[in-house]
Parts: C-alpha cells; structure tokens; sequence
C-alpha cells in the first residue's frame, strides 16, 4: 500500500492589533502570503485586542505599542494575566530604543518587531516565537535595559547564586541572541543538553521565555551596566 499525502500542520492563527487600518491590511496581505499563516482577527485598539484575543486563543499577536484607549503594553499584561494558555506577543514599534518596548517585554512579550521589518523579517518573526522562541536584537535589549541594571556594587538577585556554571554560561550567550544551535556549537554540548540548561535557566529565573530570562539577567544584576 503507497503511503498518502503528507498530512498539512494548521497553520498559525494570529491577530493584528494597530490603529492603523492601512498596516493592519499590510501585515495581512503578508502574512497570509505564506500557506501555513492565518490572520483570525483584526483589533484598531488596546480595548478591542484583549477580549478578540481571549475569545480566538491564536498563536500569536502582533501588538502595535501606541495605540488608543489601552496601549499595547497593557493589553498585553491583560492578556497575558487573564489567559492559562497566552498567545506569544510581539510588539510592533517605531523606534529601536523605543522604552515602551522594554516596558512590554517585561510585560509578558516575546520580543519586538521593528515597522520598517522587510516581509521575511516579519514572517521569520511569527514563525519564531510561535515554536517557543524569542525575537531578540540584542543590542537594541542590552541598551533598553541599562537603565535598570544595577551598578557593579549592588547585591545580585538571589537566584544568581543558584546557577551552575555551565547555566551561567547560557545566560550569558542567550542576553547576546545566540540560538541554542549557536550556543550547541560555543559551547561544544549537544542541543539537547543546551536544551536542559535553557530549561533550568527559565526555572530558576521565575521567566516565561528566553526574552524574560534576559531581562531578569539584567534586571537581577547577572548581567551589569557596563
């Protein structure tokens, strides 16, 4: 008996959340481009996005920093806070050192998304956090989170103290964006073995996903100004 035709994964639900209409058709004339991406929803605000997204449960929100009535950083706090099971959110922004940004992240965000990202940037972007990954420019990260770092002299979290070596090791190279395949081939470990510490890294920092794990690494004083 010949085997039958490959059977199709679903493809990923997601939302657009941005006042402007003319972006909103943009990211979807894009998105829905490619055969394994489905825009469910559309919402023009804050208040519109956090009941559209708790009633579709899609798999990830593209979610517009600034925008009326509630702002894209509370609606992703409401959303995160108010689901079992919360989509993975990328913010969209402007600016690069946008601070609004960092403020989402800590929010419960996966990571960001310039507007002027090219359609393979934003593509790669879903794709990405919806595996479970984080969308990171960590040079943009490392400056927004300077500012809450602490000086050299401050005591570190307590959980610092609670990482191995080789789990350090990890903080360090995920704060920089390296992939666990990255970190594998640094390292001189297999993947799964990467795979385990990231895990431990994500327990012992209290963190969601890699991009909170990154700011705890800041915000904690593993990783110092300077």
């Amino acid at each position: 008996m010949s085997a039958g035709p490959a059977q199709r994964r679903p493809a990923l639900r997601i939302v657009l959340a941005d006042d402007e209409r003319m972006v909103r058709t943009a990211l979807r004339v894009i998105l829905e481009a490619e055969p394994d991406l489905e825009v469910v929803g559309e919402a023009a605000s804050g208040a519109e996005a956090v009941p559209l997204v708790r009633s579709l449960a899609p798999d990830v929100v593209l979610m517009d920093v600034r925008m009326p009535e509630i702002d894209g950083i509370r609606a992703t706090e409401q959303i995160i806070a108010g689901m079992s099971e919360p989509p993975r959110i990328v913010v969209v922004t402007t600016f690069e050192n946008d601070a609004y940004v960092y403020d989402a992240l800590r929010a419960g965000a996966s990571g960001f998304l310039l507007k002027r990202a090219d359609p393979d940037e934003l593509i790669g972007a879903v794709r990405l956090v919806a595996r479970g990954d984080c969308l990171l420019f960590p040079a943009a990260v490392r400056s927004l989170a300077a500012s809450y770092a602490p000086g050299a002299a401050s005591p570190a979290a307590p959980w610092v103290a609670r990482l191995t070596e080789r789990e350090a090791d990890v903080l360090r190279l995920m704060a920089t964006g390296l992939s666990n395949h990255e970190m594998s081939e640094r390292l001189g470990v297999g993947p799964q073995t990467v795979k385990t510490h990231v895990a431990a890294v994500l327990s012992k920092t209290g963190s969601r996903d890699r991009t909170q794990a990154v700011i705890a690494a800041y915000e904690g004083g593993f990783m110092k100004k300077g």
